[in-house]
């Protein structure tokens, strides 16, 4: 039974790649904050002696408006965690899949592919593209084999209230008015257990280098978003918008997702309306 090491394996992410990979029957080495900070952690010294077949690295912070109050700490998780893992990579020849972000800023085109301008337009995009230049060198001059994952908009079972598709449920279901920022963002929300699908595909990857785009090559604005929750749950709610835009916004975003299509065979199976409703499925039953 090979043993992969996955970084962040607490996390919103992390919880489902665990489970899907022991489902595959893969030992799995969960590291997460309480076993600690992956920017400081002695992964050598740790697993000397124990024969790791892959990493998922995903430990990272990502709250993006927290990024801009602290951005010493994302950095610090970013690119020296990164960095540590790396190592552990170069000094045990393990292959890595590194789980980026949209590192696209303002798109100069519509649908946006890998090789599309790097804009990072927060520290926390910043600091993954930071990290990303990391594994890129480390691929070309250690020889250690780098897969890049750049998901888009994740949305999913269990994902914190203080993401935009669970704050609006929350409002659909239990309040009076669905009050938001501003209606008109367009994103490409990806459903998570796609993303996990995506992930696992990486395992079989050949390629010494690659980054691959995962969304649904879709958008959706906020306002179509709360019509498409409403229409699931059978609420006809008022809608207060606040009219404001965060720093730096970027009103509209698609990937390209040809090439994890060609290169990975994968293909998003969710439409945005199946995965909104397998959440609230999962929350009638849950109640």
């Amino acid at each position: 039974m090979s043993t992969i090491l996955v970084t962040g394996a607490s996390g919103f992410i992390g919880l489902a790649l665990v489970k899907k990979l022991q489902e595959l029957g893969f030992n799995i080495i969960e590291l997460d904050r309480e076993s600690g900070d992956v920017s400081e952690f002695n992964f050598i010294k740790e697993y000397e002696n124990i024969k790791i077949s892959h990493v998922f690295h995903l430990a990272a912070k990502t709250f993006v408006p927290d990024s801009w109050e602290h951005p010493l700490e994302f950095y610090k998780t970013s690119v020296l965690g990164t960095g540590n893992i790396l190592e552990l990579c170069r000094y045990k020849n393990i292959p890595l899949t590194f789980v980026s972000a949209y590192l696209y800023g303002l798109p100069e085109k519509l649908p946006i592919s890998e090789d599309d301008k790097i804009q990072s337009n927060n520290p926390y995009a910043h600091s993954k593209y930071l990290a990303e230049e990391l594994c890129r060198f480390y691929s070309e001059y250690y020889n250690v084999k780098v897969t890049i994952a750049r998901p888009f908009n994740i949305y999913g079972k269990n994902q914190k209230i203080m993401f935009l598709i669970p704050y609006i449920i929350k409002q659909v279901l239990l309040d009076d008015v669905i009050k938001v920022k501003n209606l008109n963002p367009k994103r490409d929300y990806i459903y998570l257990d796609d993303l996990i699908r995506g992930l696992v595909k990486t395992l079989e990857n050949k390629k010494q280098f690659s980054i691959y785009n995962f969304g649904a090559g879709v958008e959706y604005s906020v306002h179509e978003i709360i019509e498409i929750v409403q229409k699931i749950a059978h609420t006809q709610k008022s809608i207060v918008s606040e009219n404001c835009e965060r720093k730096n916004e970027i009103m509209n975003v698609v990937a390209d997702i040809s090439r994890a299509e060609n290169e990975l065979g994968w293909k998003p199976e969710y439409s945005f309306e199946a995965g909104i409703k397998e959440i609230l499925k999962d929350i009638k039953h849950a109640n």
